[in-house]
């Protein structure tokens, strides 16, 4: 169940990312009347949100395998601030 979670997860967070862009696509071109650049913008906005929490969650799941001193192995929360 875990699994097909995370993929549906990983699929979705792509789907918005995919959105987002189309989005900022048609910002920049510049083709959009005041009323759909509105619109677009606040879509965006709501992705970006959501896309930020996926990737937070994301993150809070990474671990890491370490080996002990006695050889044993053992799995950790990964802090990106530990140096090897």
């Amino acid at each position: 169940m875990a699994a097909e979670e995370s993929t549906a997860s990983i699929a979705d967070f792509e789907k918005s990312l995919d959105e987002l862009e189309k989005l900022v696509n048609d910002l920049e071109r510049g083709e959009l009347s005041l009323e759909q650049s509105l619109s677009a913008f606040e879509r965006g906005v709501k992705l970006t949100r959501e896309c930020q929490q996926a990737l937070k969650t994301a993150e809070q799941r990474v671990e890491q395998l370490v080996e002990n001193s006695d050889g044993t192995l053992e799995t950790k929360p990964f802090t990106p601030d530990e140096s090897d």
